[in-house]
């Protein structure tokens, strides 16, 4: 476990998408799309492009240096983020398909949904 400030974040080796996070790398795992847009149902490689175009996403693990050096708030698994736009690398894992992203990927934490 890592201390930053008065955060304490656990550096997961092991997590529900089967993956290890390597150095500044972290998975996240992107929100879901909506199945139709109206009454039109979207075909799933429009809903894969729409995935990862999406900005909000739940942290899931971290790499042993992720975020290192960091001041200020740092992002701990579980948060809710928002992500960039096409930042990392999509994989399937347990029937969820994450995203490997560089922690400088992670714009925001979101503390409120509206």
């Amino acid at each position: 476990m890592m201390e930053v400030g008065d955060y304490h974040i656990p550096k997961v080796k092991w997590n529900e998408s089967g993956l290890e996070p390597v150095g500044v790398r972290v998975i996240v795992l992107p929100d879901e799309v909506e199945e139709k847009k109206g009454s039109i149902y979207l075909p799933d490689t429009v809903k894969d492009k729409e995935r990862m175009a999406q900005v909000k996403a739940t942290l899931v693990a971290m790499g042993g240096n992720a975020f290192d050096g960091l001041i200020g708030t740092v992002p701990r698994v579980g948060d809710r983020v928002y992500v960039g736009k096409y930042a990392g690398i999509r994989q399937v894992g347990r029937d969820e398909k994450f995203q490997v992203v560089n922690d400088e990927d992670i714009i925001a934490i979101i503390r409120e949904e509206y």
